[in-house]
C-alpha cells in the first residue's frame, strides 16, 4: 500500500512540473506605439494557458516591472498585470490574442509578446 501511495504521489508531483516548467523566451514588450524591452525573459506557463514573464535573473523589465502576468479570462481574452519589485501591482487591460501573431496579447495601449 505504502509503494502504491508514494507512486501515485511521484506522478501527481511530475504532473503539476509539467505545468510549471519555466522556459527562455524571447520577449517583446510595447507601450504606446514604442518598443520598451525586447530580449529574452523567462517564460512560466501556468495552468488554462495563462502565463507570467520575469526578466533573466531576475533583472526589471523596464520601470521597475519585474514581473508581467497574462491571465485568460475567456478564449482569446487575457487580463494583464504588472508587478514592481515592491509589490506594486498595476492593472494594465484586458488583451485580445493577436490574429497576426498567435505569440502576442494585444491591449490598448501595450502589446505582450512571448515566442
Amino acid at each position: 500500500m505504502r509503494k502504491c501511495a508514494i507512486t501515485i504521489l511521484s506522478v501527481v508531483l511530475m504532473a503539476q512540473g509539467a505545468v510549471a516548467a519555466e522556459k527562455t523566451v524571447k520577449c517583446e514588450i510595447t507601450s504606446g506605439n514604442k518598443i520598451v524591452f525586447n530580449a529574452n525573459c523567462v517564460f512560466m506557463p501556468e495552468e488554462g494557458g495563462s502565463f507570467s514573464l520575469s526578466g533573466i535573473k531576475q533583472k526589471p523589465f523596464f520601470d521597475g516591472i519585474s514581473v508581467i502576468s497574462v491571465s485568460i479570462i475567456e478564449k482569446g481574452v487575457a487580463e494583464v498585470r504588472g508587478l514592481t519589485a515592491d509589490g506594486i501591482n498595476s492593472r494594465w487591460g484586458e488583451a485580445k490574442r493577436s490574429n497576426k501573431d498567435k505569440a502576442c496579447w494585444v491591449g490598448e495601449d501595450f502589446k505582450v509578446c512571448a515566442r
